[in-house]
C-alpha cells in the first residue's frame, strides 16, 4: 500500500463538499462498531512499500486512543489536523511518508480495543481510513488503555520497506492521556486476531519488540487525567524522552509533524524541502 500522493487543494475541495470543518464528530464518524475493513482479526500484515511514487518510503504508525476523553482528537485530525500535519512533513523535505491509523481502546473491556487501517500516502485514502474508525467511546476503570496494542501490532503485524530494505526505523506515535496497561495476556490476543502463536507479554517487552523495527513515541495529552503526576511520571519511566507532553489537541498535528521530519533527518531520509508546488497523479498540481 502507500500510492498516490497527497493534495492539500483536492483535500480542501473534498472537505467541504463533505462538511468536515461543519459537521459534529457523530456526523463524521458514522460506524456503531468496528468496521469491517478494520477488523484486526486475520490480519496477516499491513505493508509499507516503495514505489515509483515514493522510492524512500517513510511508514509512519498514528495510533489514536478512541476512547471516551479521547475521542475529539480524531475529529480535529479530520477537520484541519491531518493537511497541516502531512503538508508540513512534505514542505520538511520528506515526500514519501506513508500513515498507517489504528484506533486503541482498552482490551479488557472494549468491543474493539484494536482497529487498522493500511498505509497510505493519498489525501483520499488517508481520509478513507480515519473516518472508518469506530469512536468507541469505552475505556474502564482499570487505570490505563491499551497503547501497547500498537507495539503489539507494529512488531507483528507490520512489514516496512525502510527497515527490511534500507536499515531506517520506522515511526509509531500513541496519543492518548491515560496509563498503559501493564501486560498483555495471550487470551485477548487470540480474541483480538484469531489463530496463532501467543504468550503471554508485557508492556515492556512489547515496547522493546516494536522497537526493533520503529522509533516508538507516545504524545500524552495533559489534560483532565492527563495532568496526574503519577501518569506523567510513569510514561517517563517507560520511554524517556520520547514522550511527548502536549496542553491541547490543537497541538498534536504539528508535533508529529516534527517528529517526523526529525526522525527522517536522523537517518538521512529528507531531502531538500520540496517546491511549493508539485505535480501530484493526474497533472493538476499539490499545493
Amino acid at each position: 500500500m502507500g500510492g498516490g500522493f497527497y493534495s492539500s487543494r483536492k483535500r480542501a475541495i473534498r472537505s467541504e463538499s463533505l462538511g468536515y470543518t461543519t459537521k459534529s464528530a457523530k456526523e463524521i464518524f458514522t460506524s456503531r462498531n468496528v468496521n469491517s475493513e478494520m477488523n484486526p482479526s486475520g490480519v496477516t500484515l499491513r505493508e509499507s512499500r516503495d514505489s515509483a511514487d515514493h522510492p524512500n518510503s517513510v511508514p509512519v504508525i498514528i495510533g489514536l486512543d478512541v476512547t471516551g476523553s479521547m475521542g475529539s482528537i480524531p475529529h480535529f485530525l479530520v477537520k484541519e489536523g491531518l493537511p497541516q500535519m502531512m503538508q508540513k512533513i512534505i514542505d520538511n523535505g520528506v515526500p514519501d511518508p506513508q500513515v498507517l491509523f489504528l484506533g486503541i481502546g482498552d482490551h479488557e473491556c472494549d468491543q474493539a480495543p484494536l482497529q487498522v487501517g493500511q498505509f497510505e500516502s493519498s489525501d483520499a485514502l488517508l481520509d478513507h481510513w480515519l473516518t472508518k474508525l469506530w469512536i468507541e467511546g469505552g475505556g474502564g476503570g482499570n487505570v490505563g488503555e491499551s497503547y501497547h496494542l500498537a507495539w503489539f501490532f507494529a512488531s507483528r503485524y507490520t512489514s516496512i520497506d525502510s527497515f527490511e530494505k534500507r536499515g531506517k526505523k520506522g515511526i509509531l506515535i500513541t496519543i492518548g492521556d491515560e496509563p498503559v496497561l501493564p501486560d498483555l495476556d495471550l487470551r485477548y490476543q487470540k480474541k483480538l486476531m484469531g489463530d496463532g502463536q501467543y504468550s503471554n507479554v508485557t508492556s515492556a517487552e512489547l515496547l522493546d519488540k516494536a522497537r526493533e523495527q520503529y522509533e516508538v513515541f507516545h504524545l500524552h495529552l495533559l489534560q483532565g487525567a492527563g495532568s496526574s503526576q503519577r501518569v506523567k511520571d510513569g510514561w517517563t519511566q517507560l520511554l524517556g524522552d520520547n514522550v511527548l507532553f502536549v496542553q491541547r489537541r490543537e497541538e498534536v498535528a504539528d508535533v508529529i509533524a516534527n517528529k517526523v521530519v526529525e526522525v527522517a533527518s536522523a537517518t538521512g531520509t529528507v531531502t531538500a524541502p520540496v517546491a511549493s508546488v508539485v505535480a501530484d497523479t493526474d497533472g493538476d498540481m499539490m499545493l
